[in-house]
């Protein structure tokens, strides 16, 4: 078993501090707490505990400053001998370091052994992560559609480019349905990029003009929210009157940035998604 990138793990550089290395650790930590995953099923929960674990064996060998010479060495040894270039000597970490924060049903990573040899491309941590981002996606999804079964039928799905689910209302006999149409879409980074292409697969799904379109753009890491609203407003002025909404929700908790105009059943849809019921 190849020993993992614990760099590449934090999302830091090998020369890092142990500050940098402690913050960084936080910041990737909060994003499987179990109060962030509590809603979205048993898959995912294991797979949050899983990665928090991986997370903070990370944390441990690299705040430590024997444990991380002896990863670097082995590290350098399976690059071909010789210290990397870009991994200084650490700073030790300070001798009142905190341990990491308890992370609940995480079980608590074993003391280090002997090395085994790692991976020099680091494919595998990408490979995981990509893995990782899959699970999160699929469990997204299956609460989702739990909550449209909850929430009462109305609507008929169907296949669309560019979207992970699409609903259609179902045709009445007179008249058009009040309901919008319902897209859904999955990214890893919720960003002005994401919302700026979710609009525009939105507005080429159909007549936008005359039929509502909403969409729930989801994800487990978002930009700022005034960079979202500003996306989205950029969008409206260019959409000349597209009768089109994006909501950005946040799939860890279920927040979303919802505008004031979005339809009932999305407001309705997404409040029952936050409280899990």
């Amino acid at each position: 078993m190849a020993l993992k990138n614990y760099y590449e793990l934090l999302e830091i550089a090998p020369g890092s501090s142990a500050e940098e290395v402690k913050r960084a650790f936080r910041a990737q930590i909060a994003r499987y707490h179990p109060d962030k995953v509590q809603h979205l099923g048993r898959e995912f929960q294991s797979m949050a505990a899983d990665r928090a674990a991986e997370l903070t064996e990370a944390y441990r060998i690299l705040s430590d400053v024997g444990r991380r010479e002896e990863y670097d060495r082995a590290f350098a040894e399976a690059l071909g001998g010789g210290a990397p270039a870009s991994a200084p000597t650490p700073t030790p970490a300070p001798s009142d370091a905190p341990e990491p924060p308890p992370v609940e049903k995480t079980p608590t990573p074993p003391p280090p052994g002997r090395m085994h040899t790692p991976s020099p491309t680091g494919g595998q941590f990408v490979q995981e992560r990509a893995t990782g981002n899959e699970f999160v996606r699929k469990a997204t999804l299956s609460r989702l559609r739990q909550a449209l079964a909850a929430v009462g039928g109305g609507y008929d799905e169907t296949v669309l480019r560019g979207f992970d689910l699409a609903l259609v209302p179902k045709k009445q006999m007179f008249g058009r349905s009040k309901n919008p149409k319902l897209l859904a879409r999955f990214v890893a980074q919720l960003d002005r990029a994401a919302v700026a292409d979710a609009w525009l697969q939105a507005v080429k799904s159909g007549d936008t003009k005359n039929d509502e379109v909403c969409v729930l753009l989801m994800g487990t890491a978002l930009a700022p929210a005034g960079e979202l609203a500003g996306e989205i407003a950029d969008q409206r002025r260019k959409s000349h009157g597209a009768k089109v909404t994006v909501i950005p929700v946040d799939a860890r908790v279920w927040d979303a940035h919802m505008p004031l105009d979005a339809p009932a059943v999305a407001k309705t849809l997404l409040a029952r998604l936050k409280s899990g019921t």
